[in-house]
């Protein structure tokens, strides 16, 4: 069992749940489960706090404009949010939504606690106000008459309000960052936000009374508690503080886990969480977090990935493909914690071939391909059963000592690495044993060794010494791929067995291994027909997506015509389903045996939702014929099928005329 090593309180943003979340998201999440991970594995005593961010203006338009409650709204984001980190087995210990009544009324507490400091007084506000931000800016801080932060059109509010006196933390404020750089990282945000607090603090507005969504001031029903406040709170209501109910050990997890060793966010929000907050605790005299760690976007051809914009990836679409080891494999080993990093497909299947396929994947389908091709799968610590210690030559000497000497020394390495949270360096760390294992192959040639009896011994010293290596890769990435580490330890003859982190730091531990070769642990991607499938996936999602428009200029005056020529550029015919099976790699897919007159083609529809594959078979369809053919998951297909919208399910377009005929 792991040394107690102390406490670790890490907390990612709390998401707004006005739409889906996108991969940007996923990427700061990803990368505080990894360190909550690691740091379990490497014996601390974990709080990991992630949640939504229910209240305010924009959730309260958006709900209107879909006729639902405002809760009615979250609750169904939420529950989307919550099934993506559980598809991504994401290890938070607990989930705060600012909506749930512990979050309440510790809110107005912390209220009444600032007002009884002093630091809170009632005025008006007149200024700029961003909806989408949350945020009112004045004429000076303006870009081109636009918000600065998002670049998006402000509008003039004003209306009464409460009002914090952060002006007055100002000098407080510079102390901490001169004091303790360290508490606010990379340098390059904390060179920001002294520049910022060097123009002049003005007071911050906590409350609203133009709209009711929030949280009601404490003694002034007509307002609602300001999104910030509100939100920012979240990091000690979730473990109980303020206590308010009176009840013993109300607040054991603050005392516990408090102050916060790293509030993880997004370099955008970086000001509320090292300027705001902190004034925030120091205004009720409690504890500063420890950090705040800003990091950088996803860019998405060269901007910043934005629900509102539309320009987002899908992090389930991404799983579905590839697995959501090979996801958070990418997103940490890719990009740089607190730079800007660019995706793209290119760049992920590039990094999943290079890195999981041809380093990983292939180290551990060699190693277990070999030790049952050799050795039945049953290798032996030397000088243990009936192998004993083999006769080396000074190469045989050398390479050994070499594989070892890395493999037990990376786990410090990366210890250190994600001390800084340099999850990319920690990552390499890794690959270098990774690489050195399959390099250590080609010098011990094990295929030869099999084939001379007296090498028996060396033979099964090289198995060996790789299922070592092996067994401290599963460990080493535990914290990042748990899915591929417990996989890399079944197919050792370990599964079951306890992932110590201490273990990874000796070599030689086990007294034999029972290896057993599985499926291929990544199996390697064609990149030019996934960028070919990706690209038709990515089209046929924004002509669905552009459906809805359609719809409604058709029934409005002036809309564009197309002429005919553009119509008859499609050929429609007739084609019969005579076979319909699930795609073995895809759960939302459909192959299709299309009979369309002498010729039957493969075709394959995202339709498994609705339909059984029994239940196609015999319908008459209308088949899209001169469809660009393209690979989806390893299988062609040629051309497209019809369908009608049913409600939320979908009907085929289907017709009594013959398969084969033409439609026009």
């Amino acid at each position: 069992m792991a040394k107690d090593r102390g406490k670790y309180y890490i907390t990612t943003p709390i998401y707004y749940p006005s739409s889906n979340l996108h991969i940007g998201h996923t990427y700061c999440t990803v990368m505080a489960d990894a360190m909550a991970r690691f740091k379990r594995l490497a014996g601390y005593d974990v709080m990991f706090l992630t949640g939504t961010d229910e209240h305010g203006q924009k959730i309260q338009k958006i709900a209107d404009e879909a006729g639902l409650s405002p809760q009615a709204h979250v609750d169904k984001i939420v529950e989307g949010i919550i099934e993506l980190w559980k598809t991504m087995e994401i290890s938070y210990d607990d989930f705060i939504r600012t909506t749930e009544e512990r979050h309440v009324k510790r809110v107005q507490e912390i209220f009444r606690r600032i007002n009884a400091a002093g630091d809170i007084y009632k005025g008006a506000y007149e200024g700029w106000y961003c909806t989408p931000c949350e945020s009112f800016w004045t004429d000076t801080q303006l870009v081109d008459g636009k918000c600065p932060d998002c670049g998006r059109p402000v509008e003039k509010a004003k209306e009464d309000a409460y009002f914090f006196r952060l002006s007055a933390y100002a000098d407080r404020l510079l102390e901490l960052f001169a004091t303790n750089p360290g508490f606010l990282e990379p340098e390059s945000r904390r060179n920001e936000m002294v520049a910022f607090i060097n123009q002049g603090l003005e007071d911050l507005c906590i409350s609203r009374s133009s709209f009711d969504w929030g949280i009601p001031v404490p003694g002034d029903e007509g307002q609602v508690i300001y999104v910030w406040l509100d939100a920012l709170s979240n990091y000690i209501t979730a473990l109980g503080f303020p206590a308010v109910d009176g009840t013993d050990g109300e607040d054991e997890k603050y005392r516990k886990y408090w102050p916060a060793d790293v509030h993880l966010v997004g370099k955008e929000i970086v000001r509320f969480h090292s300027i705001i907050w902190p004034a925030m605790l120091m205004s009720m005299n409690e504890p500063l977090p420890k950090q705040v760690l800003g990091h950088g976007w996803l860019l998405l051809d060269g901007g910043k990935m934005s629900k509102s914009k539309g320009n987002v990836v899908d992090p389930v679409k991404l799983i579905e493909r590839y697995g959501v080891d090979a996801l958070k494999y990418f997103l940490l080993r890719e990009y740089t914690f607190g730079q800007d990093g660019l995706f793209t497909n290119e760049v992920l299947l590039n990094r999943l071939n290079a890195d999981l396929a041809n380093d990983l994947g292939n180290l551990l389908s060699r190693t277990t391909g070999m030790a049952e091709k050799f050795q039945g799968g049953a290798v032996y610590k030397p000088g243990t059963g009936d192998y004993g210690e083999p006769a080396l030559d000074e190469a045989g000497s050398l390479v050994d000592s070499d594989l070892k000497s890395v493999a037990v020394s990376v786990a410090a390495t990366v210890e250190a690495h994600m001390d800084v949270f340099a999850f990319n360096h920690a990552l390499e760390e890794i690959w270098v044993l990774i690489r050195r294992s399959n390099k250590y192959i080609d010098e011990t040639a094990p295929w030869a060794l099999a084939k001379d009896p007296a090498a028996a011994d060396r033979l099964n010293q090289v198995l060996y010494n790789l299922s070592e290596a092996l067994r401290i890769v599963s460990i080493l990435i535990y914290p990042f791929m748990h899915y591929s580490s417990a996989e890399i330890r079944r197919q050792l003859g370990l599964a079951g067995s306890q992932v110590a982190w201490a273990d990874a730091q000796a070599f030689g531990i086990c007294e034999s291994y029972a290896l057993t070769k599985g499926e291929a642990l990544f199996p390697r991607i064609d990149v030019e027909a996934e960028l070919e499938a990706l690209e038709a996936e990515a089209a046929a999602a924004a002509a669905a997506a552009e459906a809805p428009a359609a719809e409604a200029a058709e029934a409005a005056p002036g809309k564009a015509e197309i002429e005919y020529d553009d119509f008859d550029k499609i050929d429609f015919k007739v084609g019969k389903i005579v076979e319909a099976r699930r795609h073995p790699d895809a759960d939302k897919l459909l192959i299709f045996q299309v009979k369309i007159g002498a010729e039957t083609r493969q075709i394959i529809s995202g339709v498994a939702g609705s339909f059984a594959p029994e239940d196609c078979v015999g319908r008459n369809v209308i088949v899209v014929m001169n469809l660009k053919a393209r690979k989806l998951r390893g299988e062609e297909s040629k051309g497209m099928l019809l369908f009608a919208e049913d409600g939320e399910r979908l009907a085929f377009v289907t017709t009594d005329a013959p398969d084969g005929e033409t439609v026009s």
